[in-house]
Formats: C-alpha cells, sequence, structure tokens
C-alpha cells in the first residue's frame, strides 16, 4: 500500500477500470444474447434452460473470485489481469460456433470468469493508494459495474444490425467475435502499458493466505455485498420480465428501465467511496441499509384492490329500527349516523400515489320495522385499500435504490483494506464470492417466491427481509463494540485467553489514578485498555501481527470513536481549550496509525518493546489531558 498517490496510482486505477468495464459487459451477455435467441425461436430453450444460461456466467465469475484474489496478492494484478483476458476471449469466440444448449452452456462457462475481474482489480487498485484514498479510488474502479448498462443498451441494437432485424438470423454469431476481440484488445493495453505492484511482503503458504477467513467481519461484509451487489446484479435482469409483466411495458422499453436501474448504479459507487473516506464507511453502510428498507418497502406493493371489515355501528339499546338513509339508521328516536365513501377510486388512476390510499365507509344490515337488541350491528363497516404502482413513481423508486446500492458496494469494499490490509486479494476475492451468488441464486428465489405466491412484488419483500437482516446485525455488531466493559470483565477476558497466566499481570491495569470522574468516559477509557491489553496477551504468548491485527484496527476504530465523542462534548459545553484537544487527537491518530505500520513490519522479539508505546500513550493522554478538560466532558 503506497502512503501517497501518484501519477502511477491514477495511471493504474484508469487502465483497471477500464478492463474491469470491458469483462462486466463481457459477463452480464447472456441477458441479451439468450433472450433474443429464444425470442426468435433460434434454439428451443424453454424457462428452465433459459435460466440455467443467465446464471451460469454469473455462478463461474463469482466461485472462482477467491482464487483470483488471492492469485493477485501473490503474482500482482498485471499478468492475473491479462491473463483473465486473453483466457476469457477463447470461450467467448468458440460461442460463435455453439449449436446447442450444452455447448452454450460450457462456453458460457467459461467466459463467466470475467466476473472474477473485480476481485483482482480490487487487490490490484489497493496497493497503489493510501488508506485516506482508498474508498474513493476503489470506488472510482467499481464503477466499472457500468459496463452492464452498456450491453443492455448496445448489444440489442448490434443484434438488429447484424441479422438484418431479423432476415438474417445467424448473423447473431458476429456478436460474440466482437466481444472476443474486445477481450483481446483491453488484454494488450493492459500488457502494454500497465504496471505490476504485489503488496510488499513475504509469500504466504495457502494456509496463511486463507487465515482470514475465519474473522466473522468476512461473512458480516459478505452478506453486505450479497445485497448491494448480488441483488444489483439479480436486479439487472430480473426488472425486464418484471416490468413486462407488472406494467405491460414493451421489451424495448423495459430494457431501458432495466439499463437505467444498472448505469447510475455503477456510475455512483465512485461517489460512494469518497463519502467512505469523507464521512467513514460504517456511517455510509448505516445509511444504504436504512434506505435499503425502506425503499424495498415502498416497492413490495403492487397495484391491488383489497376490501377488509371496517368499524362497524352497534345498537347502544334494545329498539326498532324506525327509518333508514344513506346518511343514517334511527332506532326509536336515536339516530346512528352512517358514514359514507369519500373516495373516488376511478379518478384514482388518473393521479400519481406515492403510498397506498383507503376508504372506510358503512352500509346497513337492518330494515325498517325489524326489531333489535344492544350491542347487536346495525351496520357494517368496509374500508378498502387502493395502491396503484405507478410506473413513473416505480422507476423512481428502483432507480434510487439501485443508487442506494451503488454507494453501498463501494462503502462495503471501503472497510476491507481498513481491516485487512495485507489481506485485500483474499478477502476482497471472497467477498465478492458472496456477492456473486447473491447475482446468481437471487433469480432462482425470485422464481420460487413468484411460484408459491403469485405476487411480482414478493422479490421486493426478500429484499425487505434481507435489508433488514443486514442492517441489525451491523447495528448489534456495532453496539457490542460500543458495550464497554468493567475492570473485572476486561481482567476476566485477559484469563480466559490467556489460560491464566496474564490475570494477575496485564499491560496496564486500571487504577482510579484514571478516572476523570465521568463514568461513561471512565468506561470508554477502560474499554481502550482492554483493547491493548488484548493485543499485548496475543504478543506475549509469541502471536504474529495477522493474530492480532483485528484488534489492532478495533484499536483504532474505536480510538476515532472516543474522540469525535469527546470533542462534540467539549463543543456542546463551550470549552475554551476545544481546538487545542482536537490537535492533541489527530497527532495521537497518527501516532497510533505509525505504530500499526511499524509493528506490522516487526519481528515477533521486536514487538514486546513496541507495546512500550501503547503503555505510554494511553495514560498519558487521560492523565496529561482528558482530566484537565474534564468538566467540559458531561
Amino acid at each position: 500500500m503506497e502512503t501517497v498517490a501518484t501519477a502511477k496510482s491514477h495511471k493504474a486505477l484508469f487502465l483497471n477500470t477500464m478492463a474491469f468495464t470491458v469483462c462486466f459487459a463481457v459477463w452480464m451477455l447472456n441477458g441479451v444474447l439468450v433472450t433474443f435467441l429464444a425470442a426468435n425461436q433460434v434454439f428451443d430453450w424453454g424457462p428452465v434452460e433459459i435460466g440455467w444460461l443467465l446464471g451460469i456466467p454469473v455462478l463461474t465469475g463469482s466461485i472462482f473470485r477467491l482464487p483470483a484474489g488471492m492469485l493477485t496478492d501473490r503474482f500482482g494484478g498485471k499478468p492475473v489481469f491479462v491473463t483473465l483476458l486473453f483466457i476469457c476471449a477463447v470461450p467467448m469466440y468458440l460461442l460463435s460456433y455453439a449449436d446447442s444448449f450444452l455447448e452454450f452452456a460450457l462456453f458460457s462457462f467459461g467466459f463467466g470468469l470475467a466476473g472474477v475481474s473485480f476481485a483482482i482489480g480490487i487487490a490490484y487498485t489497493s496497493v497503489w493508494y493510501p488508506s485516506k484514498n482508498q474508498g474513493t479510488a476503489l470506488g472510482i474502479f467499481g464503477a466499472g459495474n457500468a459496463g452492464a448498462a452498456l450491453t443492455l443498451v448496445f448489444a440489442p441494437t448490434l443484434l438488429n444490425t447484424l441479422t438484418d432485424n431479423g432476415t438474417n438470423i445467424e448473423g447473431w454469431r458476429q456478436l460474440p467475435v466482437y466481444y472476443a476481440g474486445l477481450l483481446v484488445a483491453m488484454g494488450t493495453v493492459l500488457l502494454v502499458f500497465a504496471e505490476n505492484k504485489k503488496h510488499g511482503r513475504q509469500a504466504q503458504n495457502l494456509t496463511a493466505m486463507l487465515q482470514p477467513l475465519k474473522d466473522s467481519r468476512v461473512w458480516r461484509f459478505g452478506l453486505y455485498y450479497f445485497l448491494v451487489f448480488g441483488c444489483f446484479v439479480a436486479f439487472s435482469q430480473w426488472l425486464v420480465p418484471y416490468v413486462v409483466n407488472v406494467y405491460f411495458l414493451p421489451l424495448v422499453t423495459a430494457g431501458l428501465l432495466a439499463a437505467l436501474f444498472s448505469f447510475p448504479s455503477g456510475v455512483i459507487r465512485a461517489a460512494g467511496g469518497w463519502m467512505s473516506d469523507k464521512w467513514g464507511a460504517r456511517v455510509i453502510m448505516y445509511w444504504v441499509l436504512g434506505l435499503s428498507v425502506a425503499l424495498s418497502f415502498m416497492l413490495m406493493f403492487p397495484k391491488m384492490e383489497i376490501y377488509t371489515p371496517g368499524e362497524g355501528i352497534l345498537a347502544q339499546r334494545a329498539g326498532v329500527v324506525t327509518e333508514i338513509t344513506d346518511t343514517h339508521i334511527v332506532v326509536n328516536d336515536q339516530i346512528y349516523p352512517i358514514r359514507q365513501s369519500d373516495t373516488d377510486f376511478e379518478a384514482l388512476d388518473e393521479t400519481l400515489l406515492l403510498l397506498p390510499t383507503k376508504d372506510t365507509w358503512q352500509e346497513a344490515v337492518v330494515e325498517v320495522g325489524q326489531e333489535v337488541n344492544r350491542r347487536e350491528l346495525l351496520a357494517k363497516g368496509i374500508t378498502r385499500i387502493y395502491s396503484q404502482a405507478n410506473v413513473w413513481v416505480f422507476a423512481v423508486f428502483v432507480i434510487g435504490l439501485g443508487s442506494v446500492w451503488g454507494i453501498g458496494k463501494a462503502a462495503v469494499y471501503k472497510h476491507i483494506p481498513d481491516y485487512f490490509p495485507d489481506d485485500v486479494g483474499v478477502v476482497g476475492g471472497m467477498v465478492g464470492v458472496l456477492g456473486g451468488l447473491g447475482g446468481f441464486f437471487c433469480p432462482i428465489i425470485f422464481g420460487y417466491l413468484l411460484d408459491w405466491t403469485g405476487l411480482w412484488t414478493s422479490a421486493w419483500m426478500f429484499m425487505l427481509v434481507l435489508s433488514i437482516v443486514c442492517f441489525s446485525w451491523m447495528h448489534w455488531t456495532v453496539m457490542k463494540m460500543s458495550r464497554l466493559p468493567s475492570g473485572f470483565e476486561t481482567k476476566f477476558a485477559s484469563l480466559l485467553q490467556g489460560g491464566g497466566g496474564k490475570f494477575l499481570n496485564p499491560l496496564i491495569s486500571w487504577d482510579d489514578e484514571f478516572s476523570v470522574g465521568i463514568d461513561a468516559i471512565d468506561r470508554q477509557h477502560a474499554h481502550l485498555l482492554g483493547l491493548i491489553n488484548k493485543i499485548d496477551d496475543v504478543i506475549q504468548n509469541g502471536g504474529t501481527y495477522e493474530k492480532f491485527a483485528p484488534t489492532v484496527n478495533d484499536l483504532i476504530d474505536y480510538a476515532n470513536r472516543h474522540f469525535e465523542h469527546e470533542e462534540k462534548l467539549m463543543d456542546d459545553n463551550h470549552c475554551p481549550d476545544l481546538d487545542k484537544h482536537k490537535r492533541s487527537h489527530d497527532r495521537l491518530r497518527e501516532e497510533l496509525l505509525h505504530w500499526q505500520e511499524k509493528v506490522a513490519k516487526a519481528r515477533v522479539e521486536e514487538m514486546r518493546e513496541h507495546m512500550l508505546f501503547l503503555r505510554i500513550w494511553f495514560p498519558g493522554h487521560i492523565l496529561n489531558m482528558d482530566k484537565n478538560d474534564a468538566d467540559y466532558l458531561t
């Protein structure tokens, strides 16, 4: 990882993004080509065959992302990326000779490898940029997702041109040749102009490279990516039949709407990276998952009319019905007003509704002269719920959701170099695998849900549930990290981790001398102390940096949030030394990051010496700064 972005960094980013755009356009080709061939009856394929041909490239490009990321970590991005482009060109070219489902499936499996370009590009891009620019750089690279929109827009036009609008149907075979040529051309450009770069660490064996996959964060990030990327890929293809069946739009218009969903989601990813750098990936993910919940909820309402019982009218006392009109019922001398419908539902079709609307009215169930008892029903209530699901409202919501997911894709990958700076290829590959599998499995899930419920909007119901699960897991994790242990709990955790040897001898023991007299701040300080002792415990037992690197990332992350919390309190209380305290926090952040860089490169025997820094860093700041400003930390 570089310490500063250079012209070489920007050149590498440009070439990576172009190559990824080409690969993503290739990866999504079957969505257009298979639909065209089936619609023109070139092959006798039913829904099952079509579903498999759409999913096979997505599956291939997903399951091989992990090994591709590992190869990139070991050999660098240039040789792996160039090899991939040339390899994919072969089955893409052979696709032009396919005459059966089996041949088409086999060649689709081959060129589907283009999907692994994401794992290669993420690892290759990250080594060229410092941590503070990782989000922006990876977001720009990820904008290559727009390659899907390019295929959706231009491939149908090319097919019409190559087949003379259907009169020369065999002309479709030229399209795979053109795509193969594009892959070869892009591979040649990378071969000539790209410069290789690898992580500056020694090569690891397979077991060591896979070690980060034991961290639960990898799987949590993978679930996020299953939503924001996998579901994006799924809906890039699913939206076409969805819009045709729900809104009766022509195929060309449906394809355009799918492209409008795909293109902004890819391009805005760059903005998502910048926002993640500026405000933090966690903050952005809170917004992304929250908006995903809200928009999925809005989209799951179909065009519908539902009648359900509403509030009726009960007789307050026994008597005889003497009069019934449209506005009231009279029992003896008592008048019971009847609620009438006040909504013209026919007119609603001509208006623009964002939310479902309802109307409630009452209808008499008794007759004049009828004797009624107390609490007997005089008029039944009827509620009518109407949802318009206007196509233009739908388009706005679905494009908005695609854009939100685009931002989320960048935010997810901003986390990876922060927590796994030397394992971006492996971790990024695994997260990419899980995300890509979303693109394979989600259309299958959508199909089964449609078959079971008969509702096209069941796909959005699934999105709502998945979004809630992701949001809840993230929030639970954040709250768990913020749950501040007492001194006893910290020592008890050390006892469990160290087998008893460190229980009475942590690096730093909490002492009343550290207290600033404010319980919330003291608990935060105690949590920082616990993280430091946890790092020391691993080092004292001969552990390598890889074993405690996640805890170091936790320490840096928690320290940043603690500092921000203190600064907000001091700002709210108009502390006169706020600027001085902020400068101290900035200096401490830099010192901690510098310490992380040094200890990451240190030999095991040197790490104990480096721990002396944390032994001084922790109490020095509390005693020298926080105690002085304790009156402003309430």
